[in-house]
């Protein structure tokens, strides 16, 4: 049958109605079954990104248990850029209150805006102040978000050794550790970022409150640490420290007491100080100040390591406390090279070598000892080499091998130079003489523990035999005898024994190619002499003023206001009477001066490159990059004379009573001094009471405020209800003891 010209066309429109719903079926066929997966991945790309979800930061405690680094929350500011009409006036408002670049943050909110993204930060995780003044401002399109933020309520107490956080890249949403134990304990501090997933508008932007809504995973809070610093003796040390560098003209120090037995750093301090809780400034000098002298700062020690060179010779050759020493009034010529001392000596004992601090009488007692037996007792007290202890930025300090030594090098070494040390290395080298002979690992942690878990100590590690105990013994009365009747008079404690040694080095400096008239003064001592119960190491660097600014002058002051505070605080019993140990007082200022000279080509490119060294010393790690001091050595005239090189005959040796006795074992009686059990009585103010703390008026703030407030001071509280505090007991004003909880109601 012949069809029509209509129905043919008719057949024609079916039949590509049919094909086109063909390939419409083929094609959703091809969307929803075969490649349906891919495509609800392409979406879910789009519509939802999977962010981290920061833990909380473990906290940081002292040996008492207060607070020395906390996370509290803490606002943040963004904005949305298409609702800020005037850009310029909106950079200029945000930059001027949060102490931002304007040009910068104006940029950005350009560039955000023309992408038409409806979310920016601006200013991330502000302090207390920075909140108060930004929520001040009226702007809008900002908004504020709230964020964890690193809180140090001691401010500047153990800054150093705390450390800080920060955002190591601009894309980073979480806080890590960049200097001092936070960086070191990063992997415990932080804890474990949890997983959520977010929904974003069409411009990629992540829509409002949609964090808690897809949780994948949720985070797990970092470990608590507690730590060996006792906060009392620690702020004690800071504050001596202070005032004692800024007296000398210091460009920084550092002041480390350590439990001998234990190894457990009680104080490590550093100046200058910072705070913690304020932004890292740009400005100069500013990275120096966050450098832990303490570990990164190398120095030549001076005469303080004639106690490594008398300790070498008592267990290397027949020489003791009472042998005579041939200090060739005053002057050697050591293989060439002419050495003069700063007093003029015809002989000495051994014990006055080491009281009076004669330069001539230790190179010869090095000298009897040899190269390698000395070289390697140096290397036996840890010189050379890290302690180990945990924090970022060390350095093994400089110590030549023999075969780079030239026929002169043991007369620098001797006294002191020609070599690069820290002062935690110097402490540790004390506690071997305080202990008994023994070799120990410093500690700053005592244990970690995670949230629900039991505390998890840090085991001691075992130490290592370095001198005999009667060795040590000796080096103990002979040590005494620097303090009293050497020059180390000014270590003298008010009812207690200690010895001790002092040191003063010429600093080198680089430009010049010589040794200048400032030092590097030093004390290292400890107490009581019997049963030793701290080891401190005090070193100030850049000291003027001639003899006023050697060890004995200015260290060794420091040192006996730290050491009769740590023996107050625990309670360690008085060997001696309270009154003056100096019968009478020397005829003349005794000096500990160091004088290496210049006379020998190697000793000027060694103490050249111990210069460098100290200039390159790591500061503070800041992600994997570390920050290095420019510290330069000040030059100038001393403004006192040094001491009077005039001859003065034959000097015998010294008359030492000492109080010296076996060491006892740890443990033993009267010997719970290792005990490093947190539970111990909490270290004490150097007036045996801890100090009261005045109550503030926390009427009308919000619980974060108060706990902020009662945190920063010490004090407990007790917070009852919500909204706004209302009342308080005890009341504004009122002074209370650390311990007494501050009862705080809150009321809408």
């Amino acid at each position: 049958m012949q069809l029509n010209e209509s129905t043919r066309r008719l057949q024609f429109l079916l039949w590509g109605l049919l094909a086109w719903s063909g390939i419409l079926l083929g094609r959703l066929v091809w969307l929803q079954v075969i490649r349906h997966d891919d495509y609800i991945q392409a979406a879910e790309s789009q519509q939802q990104k999977t962010v981290e979800l920061p833990a909380l930061r473990g906290s940081i405690f002292d040996r008492t248990g207060q607070p020395l680094a906390m996370s509290l929350e803490a606002d943040s500011v963004v904005v949305d850029p298409q609702k800020l009409k005037d850009l310029p006036q909106a950079a200029q408002l945000l930059a001027s209150t949060l102490q931002l670049d304007k040009k910068d943050l104006l940029t950005k909110l350009q560039a955000a805006k023309q992408r038409k993204s409806h979310f920016m930060w601006v200013a991330r995780k502000l302090t207390p102040d920075e909140s108060e003044k930004a929520h001040k401002v009226k702007l809008v399109g900002m908004e504020f978000r709230k964020e964890m933020r690193r809180f140090y309520p001691r401010t500047q107490l153990a800054a150093h050794v705390m450390g800080g956080t920060g955002f190591l890249k601009p894309e980073d949403v979480v806080e890590r550790g960049n200097a001092g134990i936070e960086l070191t304990f990063e992997k415990d501090l932080g804890g474990k970022s949890g997983q959520a997933r977010i929904f974003k508008d069409s411009r990629q932007d992540p829509l409002v409150n949609s964090y808690d809504q897809e949780v994948i995973t949720k985070p797990e809070p970092g470990a608590d640490l507690t730590l060996t610093i006792d906060p009392n003796l620690q702020y004690r040390a800071e504050q001596e420290l202070a005032a004692a560098a800024e007296a000398s003209g210091a460009d920084g120090g550092s002041v480390v007491a350590m439990d001998p037995y234990t190894g457990e750093i009680l104080a490590m301090a550093s100046w200058p100080m910072f705070n913690p809780n304020e932004r890292p400034s740009r400005a100069p000098g500013a990275l120096n100040a966050r450098m832990n002298q303490a570990v990164a700062r190398t120095f030549e020690p001076g005469s303080v390591f004639k106690v490594i060179t008398l300790a070498a010779a008592l267990e290397k050759t027949n020489l003791r406390s009472e042998s005579v020493i041939d200090c060739g009034n005053g002057k050697i010529n050591l293989f060439g090279r002419v050495v003069h001392d700063h007093d003029s000596y015809a002989s000495l004992t051994m014990a006055g070598v080491l009281a009076h601090s004669s330069n001539i009488g230790a190179i010869r007692i090095a000298m009897a000892t040899g190269n390698e037996n000395f070289y390697s007792y140096q290397r036996a007290f840890g010189f050379g080499s890290k302690t180990g202890v945990t924090l970022p930025g060390e350095t093994a300090g400089i110590l030549w091998p023999v075969e780079r030594w030239t026929k002169s090098s043991i007369g620098s070494l001797a006294m002191g130079h020609e070599l690069g040390v820290t002062s935690l290395q110097l402490v540790r080298a004390g506690a071997v003489i305080a202990n008994g002979g023994l070799l120990v690992k410093p500690r700053l942690v005592l244990s970690k523990q995670r949230k629900g878990q039991e505390a998890e100590k840090i085991p001691q590690e075992q130490a290592q035999r370095v001198l005999k105990p009667e060795t040590a013994v000796l080096m103990r009365q002979m040590m005494e005898g620097v303090v009293l009747e050497g020059t180390g008079r000014k270590a003298v404690l008010a009812g207690y024994t200690s010895a001790g040694k002092t040191g003063s080095a010429q600093i080198f400096d680089q430009k010049t190619g010589a040794y200048t008239h400032t030092y590097n003064a030093s004390f290292l001592g400890f107490a009581p002499v019997g049963n030793p119960r701290v080891v401190i190491a005090v070193t100030l660097h850049g000291t003027t003023g001639g003899s006023a600014g050697f060890g004995g002058a200015r260290a060794a002051p420091v040192f006996r206001e730290v050491a009769m505070s740590a023996l107050r605080m625990m309670d360690v019993p008085k060997d001696l009477p309270d009154r003056n140990l100096l019968t009478k007082a020397p005829k003349k200022a005794e000096s500990d001066l160091a004088a290496a000279g210049k006379d020998d080509a190697f000793v000027t490119m060694a103490a050249a490159k111990v210069a460098a060294a100290e200039e390159t010393s790591p500061g503070f790690a800041y992600g994997d990059e570390p920050v290095r001091s420019q510290k330069k050595a000040k030059r100038g005239v001393d403004s006192a004379r040094l001491p009077d090189l005039a001859r003065s005959g034959d000097a015998s040796g010294m008359r030492v009573v000492s109080s010296v006795t076996q060491p006892l074992a740890r443990g033993g009686t009267p010997a719970s001094a290792g005990d490093s059990s947190t539970s111990q009585r909490p270290f004490l103010p150097a007036d045996g009471q801890l100090s009261n703390v005045l109550v503030p008026d926390f009427r009308g703030k919000t619980q974060r405020a108060v706990m902020q407030e009662s945190t920063a001071k010490g004090l407990d509280v007790e917070l009852f209800g919500s909204g706004l505090a209302s009342r308080q007991d005890p009341p504004p004003g009122a002074s209370v003891r650390p311990g007494v909880a501050v009862k705080v109601q809150f009321g809408r």
